[in-house]
């Protein structure tokens, strides 16, 4: 028996069936991010009349809604179109990064590295493996998302488990997870300067570090990787049933020359790794800072997507070469050509989603809805462990509104950083609830813009795979990390654990 069909007579089985049901009756994903522009325009014109607007908390400035159906607006959705999409901040990412993934696949590379681990790990923790990959996966930006999402899906359909499970335990490591890591990411001091900006108001003494929830987003690693690892296996994966596409990964021994290559492979991206190394890790480095001399930030980390493609490319070609998978650079060029005609969808795709974006960012929708939503949680006057939980669920809903972390931080952070401090509570607490509700709702949301991409992967073994279906995939992963993660940082909260080095959680 199918096990979807077993599960659809349970609430959650229902429910889920339900939402997929529902969500795969919408339009094909260019038709709803075609649609959602219209609304933006007709919504930011019933804005603008009604003289809708707000105070940013941090400037004083006055956010008025801007109607798009000027003059003025109608000539720059005509003038700004081609800069919305050049301009689309994953695009670059996705393409980049796809070069030298494309290559490495086309040579058959990651086919030889995926049956060698296949042939040599043991079955029952490839799950967790995904999951704790993809979180680490973040200090690498969004280049996660293009690498190992697929990658996810490879694993799995290598192992004869669906790939849509693996698909689905990547991203949610990816973006679900996206807070968490053993390493400090770009992300970090991004917040924490916003956070500083946000704590002058109260105290300039007062100082954020980079470092402010390292130790509660080390421990958080595990703790996703754990419910990631149980949602896939007891949930997700059995709800798919199973896997009757026509994609494969044979299983087969790797031949001489296979191995050949893949040692040859191995010893190229070594070579790489060395010599960017070599770059990062002397005082003195290339690739660090050229005036602080850190890696955080850095030329590193704002090449990191670069970097990436040529550590799928260069031991792609090396294998290539060795194994006579390629001959000659007229294969090279073949194989990049076709890593970019496999996105063709996404490319068309990515037009009108930029399209979108830059409509509801012009009319300061985002902005009014972010800075409402943030004064209702201020006016509850609940304090304590409520007003946390509180205040993670109205970053989480904000995230289905208003997808970058730092924007949304940079709207609420002047708010709530000082709300906190008045009533005891330090800034690193404040910044670590926030992170809770940013990250567990990332894959639930078409909005976010890598969310068309990863229906754009899975259709690959399931054509008929829509937003619908992903999002009822997803939310269980949704649901599982608020909920634990949750409650993590209310143990900490109540045990009065440090957030990360000298980062208290009352002040």
């Amino acid at each position: 028996m199918n096990p979807q069909k077993s599960q659809k007579a349970t609430g959650l089985g229902a429910a889920l069936a339900f939402i997929e049901a529902v969500g795969n009756k919408l339009p094909d994903p260019l038709t709803i991010f075609f649609l959602l522009s219209l609304m933006v325009i007709l919504a930011s014109t019933i804005a603008a009349a009604f003289n809708l607007s707000v105070v940013h908390p941090g400037n004083g400035d006055t956010i008025v809604a801007v109607s798009l159906l000027t003059p003025e607006g109608i000539r720059r959705i005509f003038t700004s179109a081609v800069n919305n999409f050049r301009e689309f901040p994953p695009l670059g990412t996705v393409l980049v990064a796809m070069l030298g993934v494309g290559v490495a696949e086309y040579t058959g590379f990651l086919s030889a590295v995926i049956r060698k681990i296949v042939l040599i790990a043991p079955s029952k923790f490839i799950c967790p493996a995904v999951v704790f990959t993809g979180i680490m996966g973040n200090v690498a930006a969004d280049a996660g998302y293009v690498v190992l999402v697929p990658l996810g899906a490879i694993v799995f359909l290598a192992f004869r488990r669906h790939p849509l499970a693996g698909l689905a335990a990547a991203f949610a490591g990816v973006a679900g997870g996206f807070s968490a890591n053993l390493l400090i990411s770009s992300l970090d001091p991004l917040l924490a300067g916003l956070t500083q900006s946000a704590v002058e108001l109260i105290n300039p003494n007062y100082q954020v570090n980079a470092t402010a929830n390292y130790y509660f987003m080390a421990v958080s690693t595990f703790l996703i990787t754990l419910i990631g690892w149980f949602v896939t296996e007891k949930i997700v994966e059995p709800r798919l049933g199973n896997y009757t596409g026509e994609a494969h990964y044979q299983m087969e021994q790797l031949s001489l020359g296979e191995n050949k290559g893949l040692r040859w492979a191995t010893y190229a991206l070594l070579g790489f790794i060395a010599f960017v190394l070599v770059m990062v890790l002397p005082p003195q480095g290339i690739l660090r800072h050229p005036e602080t001399l850190t890696i955080i930030p850095s030329p590193f980390l704002d090449s990191i997507v670069f970097i990436i493609a040529l550590a799928f490319l260069i031991p792609g070609i090396v294998y290539g070469r060795i194994a006579g998978t390629i001959e000659n650079d007229k294969d090279i060029a073949k194989a990049l050509s076709n890593s970019m005609s496999a996105m063709g969808y996404y490319i068309v795709l990515a037009f009108i989603a930029a399209q979108f974006i830059a409509y509801f960012s012009w009319s300061n929708l985002g902005a009014i809805m972010s800075i409402n939503g943030a004064e209702f949680l201020k006016s509850t006057g609940i304090t304590g462990a409520p007003l946390l939980i509180l205040f993670i669920i109205i970053s989480m809903l904000l995230n289905l509104f208003v997808g970058s972390a730092s924007a949304k931080w940079a709207i609420m952070a002047p708010i709530f950083v000082p709300m906190f401090m008045l009533m005891g509570y330090s800034p690193e607490l404040t910044q670590a609830a926030y992170r809770i509700g940013d990250s567990t709702t990332n894959i639930v949301t078409p909005l976010m813009p890598y969310f068309p991409l990863v229906v754009a992967f899975g259709q690959k073994y399931d054509q008929n795979l829509g937003m619908g279906t992903l999002i009822a995939m997803m939310l269980p992963y949704a649901i599982a990390f608020l909920l634990g993660w949750s409650i993590l940082l209310i143990i900490w909260f109540v045990l009065g654990l440090p957030l990360g080095p000298g980062a208290l959680i009352r002040i």
